[in-house]
Order: C-alpha cells, then sequence, then structure tokens
C-alpha cells in the first residue's frame, strides 16, 4: 500500500482505526526527511497491513502544533488508536522494521490497563 497523505482534517480518521498507523512527519526542506522517505516508502510496500501515513508539517501547522512537533522527521505509531511510540529521528530500515515487530507484539489489553491506572492517578 502506497502511504497517505494526513491532514489537519484526517489526522482524528486515520489514528482512530483499529491497527496499526505508522506517521511521518516531513517537511520539503528537510534534508534527513528527504533521505527517509525512501526506508519509509519501501516499508510500507513490505508491510501491507499498516496504514503508513505522511504528514507535510508545513501544510499541517495546525496538528503539527498540537502534537508539539519539534524535529524532523519524527515517527508516530499509533496501534488502535493509542500512540504507543513518537520519536524524532529518521530510522534506518533494520530499526524501523524492529519498531514493526515490537509494535505488533504488544499486548493491547495491557497497554489500556496501564493507560487506565495512570488515568486515576492525580
Amino acid at each position: 500500500m502506497a502511504t497517505v497523505d494526513v491532514t489537519d482534517k484526517n489526522f482524528r480518521e486515520v489514528t482512530e482505526r483499529e491497527g496499526i498507523v505508522i506517521l511521518d512527519f516531513w517537511a520539503t526542506w528537510c534534508g534527513a526527511c528527504k533521505a527517509f522517505a525512501p526506508v519509509y516508502e519501501a516499508a510500507s510496500e513490505s508491510h501491507l497491513d499498516i496504514l503508513f501515513g505522511k504528514v507535510d508539517t508545513e501544510a499541517a501547522q495546525q496538528l503539527s502544533e498540537s502534537l508539539a512537533i519539534r524535529a524532523l522527521p519524527t515517527i508516530a505509531v499509533y496501534r488502535d488508536s493509542i500512540r504507543v511510540f513518537f520519536q524524532a529521528g529518521a530510522l534506518p530500515r533494520p530499526a524501523l522494521d524492529d519498531l514493526i515487530t515490537q509494535v505488533r507484539a504488544l499486548d493491547m489489553a495491557q497497554v489500556r490497563a496501564e493507560i487506565e491506572s495512570h488515568a486515576h492517578v492525580h
């Protein structure tokens, strides 16, 4: 599956779906983003069950601000509408594949329980 353009308008629809969603926050002026693009695209073609999205931070400024994007590229991973990974910096292909393996292995019932336990701590 090719990557999907994610914008201020469709971000919630994209990230609130079941399964795994990986977002690449980038900009046209970002050299590291350009270097990472083929790695990201290749991963999207290898993992057809995952939705890979690209967020142009220049076009989606409101979204980028609300998520506090400070460096590019930034990778965000959502699983079953829960953000489980968020990190600035391009990943080499082996690291991206390892991240995908780890996200697939997550026990989402345990993740939800952990979130729930933190929600009640004040």
